[in-house]
């Protein structure tokens, strides 16, 4: 029998050390070493005793003679999904998504699986398939392109790959499975290491894309070593608060595309549903016109989104101002107040004032300084704003209104929503011709006093 081989390994940034110690000298954690049983018996290869799909053999080549031609990437019949990783999944490729328990990370990806029209095996590590069939006839309950194992060990699931020929594998998650040439428990820095790179051997030597779920920490990063986000090539984070409906997919690492985009969800009883127009739900439907609400223009990626800014001025009941913002950095509105104070003569400084940013979003655009002064200013005046204002503008210490970025996206977002003025920067040099929407230029915060008061 051949011996028994252990190492140490930090569970929380995966480094090696060959005897165990009290802190880990990478990421200075305590107590976050254990030992792992390595035992790596004489390794078959995946498809040693597969003749499925042929095996291709690297050789070099001349940088001149490599063909660059892209294979045609498979649609996800899910606009949003498709955004995000650059126009659809590449053949061969790993993508890993991320999230908080319960956002719905495997709902997510059952029902792109099910809507697939390509051959698709869902594998899972954390469910029954009684249960993934419940939660599939709640979202699509005809699916004729969809088979679903639940395995955890990873020659089991290679085997019925064989046999099944799948043209993409879903895995849910990578912490559950294990392999047997790791002798270590499921979910360790040396499973998870293995497992991804057997998944990225086959999924490369077949050209087959296969999507991982991971689990995350309690600090919001993907569990496990930090290398299994080097090994993948998309990394995907699905954000969202459990007590809003919209949820929210980026991509932290896209080789195959930006990491700019972003794709939005509204979560209901039949699933996720795709939300095209968010600028239409995050804006809220009023009877009557409101003192304290601002539109502003931002952009989250590359998508521009009109958000409303909700401000509360009123008299300090307790000795010291209160000071709440919610979705927003709660620092800037302090400046704000303060540029409030002392550029524009508003005394707020004895004031209590309350912002939020609706939709349950968090907002860290530095365009909407302007939006978050009109309302703070319409609210300690009780004048509503007129509904088909919106704003798009930083506001600086001295009072100055700043230029943004990419303003002519903001401005034809505004257009199409029906806004009748957008207040920019003066200094914002802007190419648009013949727009319905009147652009209302300003230099300094007193110029916007004399529109909201």
């Amino acid at each position: 029998m051949a011996k028994v081989k252990t190492t140490f390994y930090c569970q929380n940034c995966g480094t090696q050390y060959a005897k165990w110690q009290g802190q880990c000298n990478a990421c200075k954690e305590w107590n976050t070493i254990a030992e792992e049983v390595i035992q790596k018996p004489e390794k078959s290869d995946w498809q040693s005793t597969s003749s499925a799909k042929t095996k291709r053999v690297s050789k070099p080549l001349l940088i001149n003679e490599i063909d660059t031609s892209q294979d045609a990437r498979m649609q996800t019949n899910d606009a949003e999904f498709n955004r995000v990783l650059g126009g659809g999944i590449v053949p061969g490729s790993l993508t890993l998504l991320g999230g908080e328990p319960g956002i719905g990370k495997s709902t997510l990806l059952l029902q792109i699986a099910l809507k697939l029209p390509y051959k698709t095996l869902y594998v899972s590590g954390e469910e029954s398939q009684k249960q993934i069939k419940m939660r599939a006839e709640r979202i699509n309950p005809n699916s004729n392109n969809c088979y679903i194992l639940t395995e955890t060990k990873t020659q089991n699931i290679f085997k019925q790959i064989e046999d099944l020929e799948p043209d993409i594998v879903v895995v849910d998650s990578i912490q559950t499975l294990h392999s047997d040439y790791i002798e270590s428990s499921s979910g360790s820095i040396s499973q998870i290491k293995e497992c991804t790179t057997e998944l990225i051997k086959f999924a490369k030597e077949t050209a087959t894309p296969v999507v991982l779920i991971g689990h995350i920490t309690k600090d919001g990063n993907i569990a496990g070593p930090k290398i299994l986000e080097h090994m993948v090539d998309t990394v995907l984070q699905f954000e969202g608060d459990r007590n809003h409906v919209f949820r929210i997919l980026r991509a932290n690492k896209n080789r195959f595309g930006s990491t700019n985009e972003l794709g939005i969800y509204e979560m209901q009883g039949s699933g996720l549903r795709e939300v095209s127009n968010p600028s239409e739900i995050l804006i809220s439907k009023k009877d009557e016109e409101l003192s304290g609400n601002a539109i502003a223009a931002t952009l989250e990626g590359m998508r521009p989104l009109m958000i409303e800014v909700q401000a509360l001025v009123s008299t300090a009941v307790y000795g010291t101002p209160q000071r709440s913002a919610t979705g927003f950095n709660a620092k800037r509105l302090n400046m704000l107040l303060a540029v409030l104070e002392k550029r524009a003569g508003f005394r707020l400084g004895a004031k209590d004032v309350f912002l939020n940013i609706t939709g349950g979003i968090t907002v860290d655009d530095p365009a909407i300084d302007l939006a978050v002064v009109a309302a703070i200013l319409s609210s300690n005046e009780d004048e509503a704003l007129q509904r088909d204002f919106c704003f798009a503008a930083e506001v600086g210490l001295s009072g100055e209104i700043r230029p943004v970025q990419r303003v002519e996206q903001r401005i034809l977002e505004a257009e199409k929503l029906g806004f009748s003025t957008i207040f920019v920067s003066k200094y914002n040099k802007i190419a648009l011709k013949n727009t319905v929407i009147k652009i209302q230029m300003i230099s300094k915060i007193e110029d916007l006093v004399e529109f909201v008061v």
